[in-house]
Order: structure tokens, then sequence, then C-alpha cells
């Protein structure tokens, strides 16, 4: 087995939060408020979340949020990589 190249899969994470991001989105300004809550209560366990789920953010905030996310993913899929790397032993044998 070799590396993981831990740019690439950090990138790979990025993108892959972004699209659940964007796909949040739309799921929210598709379908109103009440199926939303339904929508996330369900995939939450049902945890409630009546209470924070709003509707009128501003386009700069979804932004933010955004890149935030994709930031977030960036580094879990590089933390990731670089554990599995430094597991696989390579580090040793050089």
């Amino acid at each position: 087995m070799g590396d993981i190249n831990v740019k690439r899969f950090g990138m790979a994470f990025g993108a892959t939060f972004g699209i659940l991001y964007l796909g949040c989105v739309l799921v929210m300004y598709a379908v109103g408020r009440e199926v939303t809550i339904l929508f996330f209560n369900s995939l939450l366990h049902g945890i409630d979340v009546t209470s924070i789920i709003r509707l009128n953010m501003p386009w700069w905030e979804m932004g933010m949020g955004f890149i935030e996310i994709f930031i977030v993913g960036w580094l879990t899929g590089a933390t990731i990589a670089s554990i599995y790397n430094l597991g696989s032993g390579k580090a040793e044998k050089t």
C-alpha cells in the first residue's frame, strides 16, 4: 500500500464537505421551514432543531459557512491521511 497524498486527500474531504453544505442550503431553500425541520430532526436522530433553523441567512454568512466547512473538511482529510501515513510504517523504514 502506498502513502496517501495529504494535500489531495484534504482537498477531497474539503470538496465533499462543501458539496454537503451546498446540499443542505438547497434543501433549506427548496422545501421551506417545516419540511426542513422534519428532515433535519430525522437526520439527527430526533434532536429537535426547531429553535436553531433560520431560513433568512444573508448570502455573505452562507459564503463564510461554506469556507469554514471547507477548511474543517480539508483539515479532517489531511489529518486522516497523515495518521494513515504515520501508521503505514513507511517512516520507520527510511
